[in-house]
């Protein structure tokens, strides 16, 4: 079986991150974009973050621009944008794509473990988000419109069920 710890993708500064090592944390997951009607949704996943990281949560944003080009920019400008506007300081990675052929294979992948509603695998829109344990494995996917706060409920349950690693 495949986890997300067999993955390995370039971070905001093209730096190659073997997830690997967030072995042992539990995962939330997200495709953003700096100009989107959701993108005000950075402060709650910054929120996240800041609340549970100390107990093992970590929030990784991979900009996506193929939903109405709401992503045009280079990753200096997203990470800045994200610094700047909503003092984002979780882990940022380089654009992706998400949906199609050129879909990346950690997406291929979190798609397949957590299809959508009537099950499809398609990413519908940006801050679509998915919640994985400690062993790398994929537990949920939500809406984009699902606002991250209303998640906390199952990352607490996720963080008790999880010993970190050391």
């Amino acid at each position: 079986m495949t986890t997300l710890h067999e993955f390995t993708v370039p971070d905001i500064h093209g730096v190659p991150r073997p997830l690997s090592d967030y072995q042992g944390k539990v995962l939330l997951i997200v495709n953003v974009a700096s100009r989107c009607g959701f993108t005000p949704q950075y402060a709650g996943l910054e929120a996240l973050w800041r609340q549970y990281h100390a107990q093992g949560l970590v929030v990784l944003g991979f900009p996506c621009n193929q939903f109405g080009g709401q992503e045009p920019d280079d990753e200096a400008a997203i990470s800045d944008f994200c610094s700047t506007t909503y003092d984002v300081t979780f882990p940022l990675f380089a654009k992706v794509e998400v949906n199609g052929d050129s879909a990346h294979p950690l997406w291929q992948h979190l798609k397949k473990s957590a299809p959508g509603i009537l099950g499809s695998e398609a990413i519908k829109w940006n801050f679509t988000k998915f919640l994985v344990d400690g062993e790398g494995l994929v537990v949920e996917r939500y809406a984009p419109t699902t606002k991250p706060a209303e998640i906390s409920r199952d990352i607490e349950r996720l963080l008790q069920s999880t010993t970190p690693s050391t």
